[in-house]
């Protein structure tokens, strides 16, 4: 039976602050999950002006993922020239990108963000001294920070499978919530991280590499994979 797996899917056709727009809200909707339980325990301390609060709260978490959006365009724009040009090249970034995830998975940096992200109590202790106005903002930016030190090796699978790859979207949102929320201890992330490399090697044997295709389309580039039986 055949496989059949888009790479390198570019920019989509949008330009860079229609790229940040739809990248920001993607992420902030796939995280939400995983940041509810924070969010609430933060805002039972709030005594008044809670929607606005809130407001600063959400607008802090969602700046950290616009500006990572940034940094995001720049790699699925350089892809997409990548595919249309040298679509060997973009096969081996398409290899490197697992590999360099389900490494970053299984590394004492992942584990230690991954611990501070499962403790709601822990961040509300921690925030406690923010003060002025600003507050509600600063602990959506912290706070933000630490899920993008968290997450942002799957989410560059993302970029490399295709940003609106829905499928992706739902197996990497529900892989964030088991890892976050539901898993104790390092084990599934271990997991993910050598399910990410076996897809990497995947790509790289010779029957992955000689099935690459160029296909054109809808404003983008995309390489595709097609392996046999």
């Amino acid at each position: 039976m055949a496989r059949d797996m888009g790479v390198m899917a570019g920019t989509m056709g949008l330009g860079l602050f229609g790229f940040v727009g739809t990248w920001a809200l993607m992420m902030a909707a796939m995280m939400l999950p995983t940041i509810v339980p924070f969010t609430s325990l933060y805002s039972r301390t709030f005594t008044g002006h809670r929607g606005h609060r809130v407001g600063l709260l959400a607008a802090g978490y969602v700046a950290v993922w616009a500006v990572n959006g940034f940094v995001a365009f720049g790699f699925a724009a350089a892809a997409g020239r990548l595919a249309d040009r040298a679509p060997g090249w973009a096969q081996g970034v398409a290899v490197g990108s697992c590999f360099g995830c389900g490494l970053y998975q299984m590394t004492p940096v992942k584990d230690r963000c991954l611990q501070h992200c499962r403790s709601p109590l822990g961040h509300l202790l921690r925030y406690a001294s923010f003060r002025g106005r600003p507050a509600d903002a600063r602990v959506g930016l912290s706070h933000g920070a630490w899920c993008l030190a968290c997450s942002w090796a799957l989410m560059m699978l993302l970029v490399t499978f295709g940003v609106m790859n829905l499928f992706a979207m739902v197996v990497l949102a529900a892989v964030i919530l088991i890892e976050k929320v539901v898993a104790p201890g390092r084990w599934f992330s271990v997991a993910v991280g050598a399910a990410a490399c076996a897809r990497g090697r995947d790509l790289d044997q010779p029957v992955a590499r000689s099935g690459a295709a160029l296909e054109h389309g809808h404003g983008h580039v995309a390489v595709r994979i097609i392996g046999r039986e």
